[in-house]
């Protein structure tokens, strides 16, 4: 079996994170993912304090294996949240879109591994100083808030520039994606895609049926004008986003365009006012699987794939 050294510093089986999706990523998904061996995520989103203290104490109920909250910075409360993940003395906190520097020095004195995303490797670096105990390098092929760097080119990048272990996001979803990101340097792979049609995702069912029935180029990226550029699927609302990007429309009318978008599909399974954040991977998801039978496919896929790895070279 595939064990690399973020396993022992989680007390992880194997080393796979689930993304931590908002409004997708609860204590259900996460608690499955964690039984089935690897860290499952809370997704704080744009959440207050005292929903995510629920969620915590509910994923304690459903596992006693390591947990994580993913906290996102641009979350207007990040504050109180970074408070609540430092009072409950969560194992691990992974955080997205910013800087989590200010945070760091309380998480760290509560004994939490924090794990950033980042897309550069500057930001790895500065992470990396600050502390962290890895960092989960993720290219444009993921679903959600997107950076100019590829998978393929980003990962090898940070591992080079960093002493922290790497963990690889974007575009992974098969056991070939594992084996291709251990290649590349990485001590493991976080997947977001993937395990929105895990039988424990609570995501409406038409979530889950547009992300099985995606093709190779079913995914686009809109927000780039405001700075902050996010990969969905196409339907009415994201072509409707692309169009209103490119014309006239006032930033404050565009970015209200957005509000919501993500919760109507989520929760309401809305296909024409929804925004269905999902990554290129989608395209290799074809059937709804308990998380835990997920995990245990793609490791050993990767494995029979790295075993193979010479093959062709003669």
């Amino acid at each position: 079996m595939i064990k690399t050294p973020i396993c022992d510093l989680l007390g992880i089986e194997y080393p796979i994170f689930q993304g931590g999706m908002a409004w997708i990523a609860d204590a259900s998904l996460a608690a499955a993912v964690s039984n089935g061996g690897g860290l499952g995520l809370i997704a704080a989103m744009n959440a207050d304090a005292n929903w995510l203290r629920e969620q915590i104490h509910a994923v304690r109920g459903l596992t006693d294996k390591p947990f994580g909250v993913n906290v996102m910075l641009m979350s207007p409360f990040a504050d109180e949240v970074a408070k609540v993940v430092a009072e409950e003395r969560v194992p691990v906190v992974v955080t997205g879109a910013g800087n989590p520097s200010k945070y760091m020095k309380d998480w760290l004195a509560a004994g939490i591994r924090v794990i950033p995303v980042v897309a550069s490797v500057a930001m790895a670096k500065l992470i990396a100083r600050h502390g962290a105990s890895a960092v989960i390098a993720e290219g444009g092929e993921s679903g959600g808030h997107v950076g100019d760097l590829t998978t393929l080119v980003l990962v090898p990048q940070v591992v080079d520039a960093v002493d922290v272990p790497v963990i690889a996001a974007g575009g992974i979803g098969d056991g070939r994606g594992v084996a291709a990101a251990f290649m590349l340097g990485a001590q493991g792979v976080q997947l977001g895609t993937r395990f929105l049609t895990a039988n424990e995702c609570n995501v409406h069912p038409n979530y889950k049926q547009k992300v099985l029935k995606a093709k190779d180029l079913s995914t686009m990226v809109t927000g780039k004008r405001l700075g902050h550029p996010v990969r969905s699927l196409r339907n009415p609302y994201t072509l409707n986003y692309a169009k209103s990007e490119y014309s006239s429309m006032p930033d404050e009318e565009l970015e209200a365009l957005g509000g919501g978008a993500l919760r109507r599909a989520a929760v309401e399974g809305d296909e024409k006012n929804g925004c269905f954040l999902a990554g290129q991977i989608a395209a290799v998801v074809n059937r709804e699987q308990p998380a835990a039978e997920i995990i245990r496919e793609l490791f050993s896929e990767a494995e029979t794939v790295l075993k193979g790895a010479g093959t062709w070279v003669k």
